[in-house]
């Protein structure tokens, strides 16, 4: 008789569990609302025209037009390709602020023709002509303090036009 009420009431309890269990199932299934598609956005690419100024170990350092879809290597390709001292490892890319003065380009002692040479503060025609006549006899400035070397040229000129000038290979 023991065994007979034991097994009378483990079958209403599995009962009760299948109960509840079917109940909850229903429950959530009526709760369960499908997911919304996931709309995802996109803002549009802003449009960079204009020009950029690429310098350092380029052969041709200056200003050149930027266009939508351009990169790195077209710019630098633009600018003539990479100098053999160049250090691809650290690009730099500097954006101003509204309003902040732009750095003026600079002149490459090295392949500056006496006209730009001239543009210079303190460097005439004569200047210029001395510049020249410096790197055809004495090959290519290494730095721009080699510039102090040149007949004419001395500090105070050299101090008035250091943030102007450059060297490439």
């Amino acid at each position: 008789m023991v065994t007979s009420k034991f097994s009378q009431y483990w079958a209403s309890i599995i009962i009760l569990l299948v109960a509840i269990i079917a109940i909850s199932g229903i429950v959530l299934w009526l709760r369960y609302s499908p997911s919304q598609p996931i709309e995802i956005s996109l803002l549009p690419a802003q449009e960079l025209p204009g020009e950029i100024y690429i310098g350092g170990a380029v052969s041709n350092p200056g200003l050149y037009s930027l266009k939508a879809g351009d990169s790195i290597e077209a710019l630098i390709q633009a600018a003539g390709g990479i100098t053999s001292r160049a250090d691809l490892s650290q690009l730099k890319l500097y954006i101003p602020q509204t309003g902040e003065k732009e750095p003026p380009q600079k002149i490459d002692l090295n392949r500056a023709e006496a006209w730009l040479l001239e543009a210079l503060p303190e460097i005439g025609e004569g200047r210029a002509q001395a510049i020249i006549d410096y790197r055809e006899q004495n090959g290519p400035f290494h730095n721009i303090n080699e510039l102090i070397k040149v007949e004419g040229i001395g500090t105070a000129t050299y101090e008035k036009i250091k943030d102007r000038i450059t060297v490439a290979d």
